[in-house]
């Protein structure tokens, strides 16, 4: 993150907001933050084909021996 980098270069909270164009406000509140936010995996949904699935796989199964 940038402005960790700044703050270890020892850039005040007016200059890194000048110089990254956001508020004091938002430097502190990174600043104060220990770790980065951590997102959870996506649950998955399900797909426009799943409902011919099973008619799909038969037809790939009986494809297989015409198969190069």
């Amino acid at each position: 993150m940038e402005i960790k980098v700044l703050m270890r270069h020892g850039a005040g909270i007016r200059e890194m907001a000048r110089e990254l164009g956001c508020s004091r406000n938002t430097i502190r509140r990174y600043l104060r933050e220990t770790a980065a936010e951590q997102y959870s995996p996506r649950t998955a949904r399900p797909t426009k084909l799943d409902p011919y699935k099973g008619y799909l796989l038969e037809r790939i199964e009986a494809a297989r021996p015409h198969w190069i």
